[in-house]
């Protein structure tokens, strides 16, 4: 594998990539020449910045300097161990949804004392396996699953410690498919509901009560939701206080966005230490808190590397057909959501002129595409990056159409670690039978 010198300052930075950058026209993750990764382990592929990650992080833990603060990755984003063991090792916790998550994280040694479990339909099943692990504590959605959780943790004569989610009604704008703090949202408990249910969870004695939890959505690129969701979660808690039941951590969730296509989000640290002040202000400022980033941590840590199959003319639109598709990358037929997609080699084509094209992948559905009227130079054989995509890419991969999920690549300075093998037909239909 080629190893380039380290990144000069004349390197072209692409936006919102600090560590995927061009050397002498080459993109590079790191140290590592991009081209050559794909050579040697195929496309499409998956490429991630550990740097890119722990620089992410760093911003968290400024912003939280002197504070008792819990940082719980919130591991839906991208759940790949590779990927887990790089927050695990950095004393991360983790926010989960699922018993499977829950195993992801043990088995890329996580310590489950620092697990939050979130979701609004956990099962016995799950419930009975977080206890056994020991998980740090419950985020509850719903009234019911104070009922059930309760009956599941006497049974087995633990105590669950809980939070619950309570839903604000502050409106993140965003995508409404990723806005969880409104009204008509299956997340949480309304607000004129809280107060009750911390007075009925307080006497269950299944259940501890610690703290309360608020998320109001994702890729938020404004901080006046987070401040308006402050306010009304520090209402909740002086009322819920009031009326007997005491709050030991603040939750305060993650949704921060990340640059896709020139969105200019707050600074991890510039908005905590705006919460911060108003956490000060309101006499909240010795309260331990939690909060629950994904996107931001790895959103613009990852890349998907795809070769140019196939140009194709068309009377209205020329398409640009790769090798990755919606299967791979589900965001844009999902959220019609933006990535930039830029060659791996700059300036490789002298012959082609520009075009716009709209960059769509093999699968057999017209909502198979990548990027709308985007303006390329490329041939056939050419190599692209769709930048951004180190989150709810990999995490939402399928198999439709029987295609097998990307290889994906963990980059640490000059070394390239292989975290995931390419999926082929074989691992596809192990847990398949014919009928006898």
């Amino acid at each position: 594998m080629s190893v380039l010198p380290s990144i000069s300052s004349e390197s072209k930075l692409l936006p919102g990539n600090p560590h995927f950058s061009y050397c002498s026209g080459l993109l590079t993750a790191e140290n590592n020449d991009i081209a050559k990764l794909a050579e040697e382990f195929g496309t499409p592929l998956f490429v991630y910045s550990k740097a890119s990650m722990l620089a992410a992080l760093a911003a968290y833990q400024k912003g939280f300097a002197g504070r008792q603060v819990q940082i719980c990755y919130a591991m839906k984003a991208n759940s790949t161990l590779g990927v887990l063991q790089v927050f695990a090792d950095a004393g991360c916790g983790f926010d989960i949804v699922s018993g499977g998550e829950l195993d992801r994280v043990l088995a890329a040694g996580g310590d489950a004392s620092k697990v939050i479990f979130s979701g609004v339909g956990k099962t016995r099943t799950e419930m009975r396996h977080a206890l056994n692990a020991g998980v740090g504590c419950f985020n509850v959605e719903s009234e019911e699953e104070l009922e059930v959780l309760n009956e599941v943790a006497l049974a087995d004569g633990k105590t669950a410690n809980v939070s619950i989610r309570v839903n604000p009604n502050v409106d993140p704008k965003t995508h409404p498919y990723i806005s969880t703090g409104l009204k008509g949202s299956k997340f949480g408990i309304a607000a004129d509901r809280t107060v009750t249910c911390y007075q009925h969870a307080a006497k269950l004695l299944g259940l501890k009560v610690l703290g309360i939890d608020c998320h109001i959505g994702s890729q938020i690129v404004d901080d006046g939701p987070y401040l308006d969701a402050v306010d009304r979660m520090l209402d909740l808690v002086e009322s819920i206080e009031s009326a007997g039941v005491p709050i030991h951590h603040l939750d305060f969730g993650g949704g921060l966005g990340i640059s896709y296509n020139g969105e200019q989000p707050p600074q991890a640290d510039a908005l905590w230490k705006k919460l911060l002040a108003k956490l000060d202000a309101r006499g909240f400022g010795d309260r331990p808190l939690m909060i629950e980033p994904g996107r931001s941590l790895v959103g613009n840590a990852g890349i998907c590397v795809t070769e140019v199959l196939y140009l194709k003319p068309g009377e209205q639109k020329n398409f640009c057909i790769i090798d990755a598709a919606m299967n791979d990358l589900p965001r844009p037929a999902m959220y019609q959501a933006y990535h930039a997609i830029v060659p791996v080699l700059q300036n490789a084509d002298t012959k082609s002129i520009k075009q716009n094209y709209d960059v769509v992948g093999p699968v057999c559905e017209s909502g198979d595409w990548i990027g709308r009227d985007r303006e390329l130079q490329v041939k056939p054989g050419d190599l692209l990056a769709v930048m951004s995509a180190g989150a709810y890419c990999m995490s939402m991969a399928s198999n439709y159409n029987s295609r097998g999920r990307a290889a994906e690549i963990l980059v640490d300075g000059d070394s390239a670690h292989l975290i995931r093998q390419r999926e082929n037909s074989q691992d596809q239909m192990r847990m398949e039978k014919l009928v006898a």
